[in-house]
C-alpha cells in the first residue's frame, strides 16, 4: 500500500516538473512566431517581396512559372499576402520585427507600381527581365496594364493601405501609392458601376442599362477580343473590389471609396440576369449581355460568381443601410437551389435559357458532360447557399452585430507549433491536385508555400492576440 502510494507521489512530481518546464502554450505561440518569420524574411525574401514556393533549399522558386531571384509575386497568397500576415502578427505582438518585414514587403509593391496606378501579376527588379512593366518609378518598360484579376491590384492595395495606417501614415512613399492606387481603381470603374478586369486609363463612357440575354447565336457570334476591358465579376472580382473599398473608407475615411462601393452595388442590381435565371454572368459587354472571355470561358450564368455577388450586396447594404440592395436576393437565392448538382455544388457555367450545367471538353468545345473538362480550371465550386441565406435573413432583420468569435482552440496551435521544423520551416509535400500557380511538381515533392506560412502565421497571431485580451 505505502509501495503504491509512493509511486504516486513520484508520478505527480514528475507531472508537475514537466508541466513546469513547459511554458504557456501563448509564450510557444510567441516564440514560434519570431522564430518562423525570421527564417521566412531572411531566406524566402527577394528584395523583401515573395513568391508562391520555394524548393528547401532556395535554389528554386515559382510563381505562374519559374520565377528569378529578382522576380516577386504580387497575386496571393504573394507578397501582400505574406505582408498582411506580417501586419498580423505586429498587431498580435507588438514586436516591431514584422512591422519592419511589412514595410519591406510594401516598399517592394511601391517599386513594382505602374503608370495606370495599380499592379500586374509580378514584378521584376531587372530592368531587362523578362516580368518587368512600366513601372511609375520609372524604372521599368514594356506593358503598363493593371489588372484586377484574382484579386492582384485589390490585394497589393489593400496591403500598402494597413501598412500605411500601421506606419502612422508617416512613410512617404507608401503613403503617396496608396493614394494613387486608389484614385486609379476609381478611375477604371465603368459609368454603370462595374469594373474591368484590366485598366491602362480611365473607364469608357456608355450608357447603364440592365442584364439581358443575347438574342444571337451565342456560340459563334458576339466574341469580344479585348474582354478584359468589359465589366466583369470573374474570380471573386466584387468580392476583392468591395473589401478595397471598404477599407479604403474605413482606414482614410475616403468617401471616394464609399461612393463607388454603391456605384457597385447599383451595377449588381443592373447585372442580375431576368428570370428563369436571376443569377450574375461572369463576363458582360457595354450593353450588359453575358460574353466569352478566354476560350474555356463561355457566356453563362455562373455558380460562383453569382454567390459572391449576393455577398457583395450584402456588404453594401451594411454599409450603406440601402434596402434596395436586399431585394434581388431572394430570386437569386432562389435560383442557387433549384441549380444544385447531385453532389450538391454548384456548376461554374449554367447555359443560357436552359439552365443546364455547361462544360468544356479538353479541346474547349462546349458540352453539357463533365466526363472530359480540363485539367487547369474550376468548373464545379461549392455552395454556399445555406450560410447566405442565413446572412440574406439576418441583414433584414436589421442584425449587423458580428457574432462573438468562438474561444481560441489550443489544439490547432499545438499543431502547428508541431509542423514547424528546428529551421522554422513549414514544409509541405505535394501529394497531387491543383496548386495556385500550376508548378508542375513531381508526387511526393518537398517544398515551402507562402500560403502555408501565411495561413499558420495568422492562426498564431489570432491565439496570441485573443489570450492578450
Amino acid at each position: 500500500m505505502k509501495t503504491g502510494i509512493f509511486r504516486v507521489a513520484i508520478s505527480l512530481a514528475v507531472s508537475s516538473v514537466a508541466s513546469a518546464a513547459e511554458p504557456p502554450l501563448r509564450e510557444q505561440a510567441v516564440v514560434a512566431m519570431k522564430k518562423a518569420a525570421t527564417f521566412y524574411r531572411t531566406k524566402a525574401a527577394a528584395h523583401g517581396g515573395y513568391v508562391y514556393y520555394y524548393s528547401l533549399d532556395f535554389t528554386q522558386r515559382w510563381g505562374e512559372g519559374k520565377a528569378t531571384a529578382n522576380q516577386i509575386i504580387v497575386q496571393p497568397p504573394g507578397t501582400p499576402a505574406v505582408g498582411m500576415a506580417y501586419l498580423q502578427a505586429f498587431a498580435a505582438t507588438g514586436d516591431k520585427f514584422y512591422l519592419d518585414a511589412a514595410r519591406a514587403a510594401a516598399e517592394a509593391l511601391v517599386h513594382g507600381q505602374l503608370e495606370s496606378g495599380g499592379w500586374t501579376q509580378a514584378v521584376d527588379f531587372d530592368p531587362r527581365g523578362a516580368k518587368v512593366a512600366q513601372y511609375r518609378n520609372g524604372k521599368g518598360r514594356g506593358k503598363n496594364n493593371s489588372t484586377l484579376d484574382d484579386g492582384i491590384s485589390q490585394s497589393a492595395l489593400r496591403f500598402l493601405m494597413h501598412a500605411d495606417r500601421a506606419l502612422g501614415f508617416k512613410h512617404k512613399a507608401i503613403h503617396e501609392a496608396s493614394e494613387v492606387a486608389r484614385k486609379a481603381l476609381l478611375a477604371a470603374q465603368h459609368p454603370n458601376g462595374g469594373f474591368p478586369q484590366v485598366w491602362t486609363g480611365a473607364a469608357p463612357k456608355y450608357a447603364a442599362v440592365k442584364a439581358s440575354f443575347p438574342t444571337y447565336d451565342w456560340r459563334t457570334v458576339g466574341r469580344v477580343k479585348n474582354y478584359w476591358d468589359m465589366p466583369t465579376l470573374n474570380d471573386d472580382l466584387c468580392t476583392y473590389v468591395s473589401r478595397t473599398l471598404e477599407d479604403g473608407w474605413e482606414i482614410y475615411k475616403d468617401e471616394r471609396c464609399r461612393q463607388a462601393l454603391v456605384k457597385l452595388g447599383n451595377f449588381l442590381l443592373l447585372a442580375q440576369l431576368p428570370e428563369p435565371q436571376p443569377g450574375w454572368a461572369q463576363q458582360y459587354d457595354q450593353q450588359m449581355r453575358p460574353i466569352w472571355a478566354r476560350k474555356f470561358e463561355p457566356p453563362a450564368v455562373a455558380g460562383r460568381e453569382s454567390q459572391n455577388a449576393i455577398e457583395t450586396l450584402l456588404k453594401i447594404h451594411r454599409i450603406t443601410g440601402e434596402v434596395k440592395y436586399l431585394e434581388p436576393i431572394p430570386r437569386a437565392l432562389a435560383w442557387l437551389k433549384r441549380s444544385r448538382l447531385p453532389d450538391g455544388r454548384l456548376a461554374r457555367y449554367y447555359e443560357l435559357r436552359s439552365n443546364k450545367p455547361l462544360y468544356m471538353t479538353s479541346d474547349y468545345q462546349l458540352t453539357f458532360s463533365d466526363a472530359d473538362v480540363p485539367q487547369h480550371y474550376g468548373w464545379k465550386t461549392s455552395a454556399r447557399v445555406e450560410s447566405i441565406e442565413a446572412a440574406f435573413q439576418a441583414a433584414r432583420a436589421g442584425k449587423f452585430t458580428v457574432e462573438p468569435a468562438a474561444p481560441a482552440s489550443e489544439e490547432p496551435v499545438r499543431r502547428i507549433l508541431r509542423e514547424l521544423d528546428s529551421q522554422g520551416r513549414w514544409v509541405s509535400t505535394y501529394a497531387g491536385g491543383m496548386l495556385v500557380g500550376q508548378p508542375k511538381f513531381p508526387a511526393g515533392m518537398k517544398f515551402i508555400a507562402s500560403e502555408v506560412f501565411n495561413r499558420n502565421l495568422a492562426a498564431l497571431a489570432d491565439y496570441v492576440a485573443a489570450g492578450a485580451k
